[in-house]
């Protein structure tokens, strides 16, 4: 069994939530969790996060249960790629929606093991004991700068350019996804989350804060939430969290915007 909660804020600058995000049971037992942060300004980036997860939760929803992971993989990385098609044939036919697209982070668990689908800089962690492993790779300029060794891992949060994204869903007709397997262990913790919280919030806060098994998950999730904010709270903030629950414990899901 998995425990699921998802939160959502505007943050304290921006006029529009351009986050969107879904965590659910699926009828065929499997849980889908999605976040995307959406970009191209007022209308546009609100409209293609919401684009990007009503096509995943369509395509997704009615999976055969019982597929292998190959199968899992394949199927959350064919939706994501109709996700692209759609957002993109969407702005391709709406001036007032030119150029939008999203970043994209899905995981599609079959209890405690699955697959996590990704474009751009939203991420996944997994948070186990005392340390925390960052899942995905940010699709980003400065990350491909770090790599080529052009600046240093200080320079990263703190580049004027930090969030130009090299890949996205729906800027182009075309689109490479990045796929990743997960499994979770009891007392691990699995966090999907936008860049209103990676860029505000430590690796160091995310372990005290999520790894903290005594809270439960919902106060977790808040708690996150609250220290993006403290620390200006500049973009919106999306925070969603999946914990493995003892058998005999009840599957709660729950999530809030404001």
């Amino acid at each position: 069994m998995i425990k699921t909660v998802h939160v959502s804020h505007i943050g304290r600058v921006r006029s529009v939530n351009e986050d969107s995000a879904w965590i659910r049971n699926l009828d065929t037992g499997y849980i889908l969790g999605i976040v995307a942060d959406g970009m191209g300004g007022h209308l546009a980036g609100d409209t293609a996060s919401r684009l990007a997860v009503e096509t995943l939760v369509q395509d997704l929803a009615t999976l055969e249960p019982g597929l292998s992971h190959a199968s899992l993989s394949a199927a959350l990385s064919d939706a994501i790629l109709h996700a692209n098609e759609v957002i993109f044939r969407t702005a391709s036919t709406d001036d007032k929606y030119h150029n939008m697209g999203t970043t994209v982070v899905a995981a599609l668990l079959n209890d405690a093991e699955g697959v996590i689908g990704h474009i751009g800089d939203s991420r996944a962690y997994k948070i186990a004991g005392k340390e925390v492993f960052q899942l995905t790779e940010d699709h980003t300029l400065v990350n491909e700068l770090f790599k080529n060794g052009q600046i240093s891992k200080e320079d990263v949060s703190h580049h004027p350019r930090r969030n130009v994204l090299t890949r996205a869903l729906g800027t182009d007709a075309e689109v490479k996804v990045d796929m990743d397997a997960v499994r979770l262990e009891e007392g691990e913790v699995l966090l999907l989350c936008s860049d209103g919280l990676s860029n505000l919030v430590s690796n160091e806060q995310i372990i005290q804060v999520a790894g903290n098994l005594d809270l439960p998950l919902e106060d977790r999730a808040d708690r996150l939430l609250q220290l993006a904010l403290l620390a200006g709270g500049d973009d919106n903030i999306t925070v969603a969290l999946f914990e493995p629950q003892q058998q005999d414990a009840p599957q709660v899901e729950t999530g809030c915007e404001s």
